[in-house]
């Protein structure tokens, strides 16, 4: 039986922090797909999609699921990776953009799926909001992440990339 997002399983696995980015949950990621409790057993499964594949942090966040879930009454909740389809900075929710703009960091414009690839000339500024901004390095704190900085107020701040 699929739970539904207001089910306390689906909340407990919802709870769990990105590690990389500690501002988001894995649901504000969209990296949460599904928890399903089977109805005979109780044993639950929750389904996962990496941001990318390799992405270092999953192990981690595997890791935090069970334990989550051990702490709600769930102990050996099985947790499955599944790559298709491939996640997108679109499965980012309003909320968590809203964290990361909070946090200082500049949330993904739209990922898109078809047409020509968008190039990202300018990203506005999630500190002060200005738009004249400069790309410093393609590569962050994080291989999801590019360094940019404010020409208005002169700050540095992270730009989680689309893709």
């Amino acid at each position: 039986m699929v739970t539904t997002r207001t089910d306390p399983t689906w909340r407990a696995a919802a709870s769990v922090v990105d590690p990389e980015l500690r501002v988001l949950t894995i649901e504000d990621l969209g990296v949460l797909r599904e928890v399903a409790t089977d109805r005979d057993s109780g044993r639950v499964t929750v389904t996962i999609t990496p941001t990318y594949t390799g992405c270092p942090a999953m192990d981690v966040i595997r890791d935090d699921i069970r334990a989550a879930l051990a702490a709600a009454g769930h102990p050996g909740a099985e947790v499955v990776t599944v790559y298709a389809p491939a996640w997108s900075t679109d499965w980012i929710s309003e909320t968590g953009r809203a964290k990361l703009a909070a946090a200082g960091i500049a949330p993904p414009g739209p990922a898109g799926t078809t047409g020509p690839v968008p190039l990202t000339l300018s990203v506005r500024c999630p500190l002060c909001g200005a738009a004249d901004t400069e790309q410093v390095s393609r590569f962050g704190s994080t291989a999801c992440k590019s360094l940019w900085r404010c020409r208005a107020c002169r700050e540095p701040f992270d730009h989680l990339r689309a893709f």
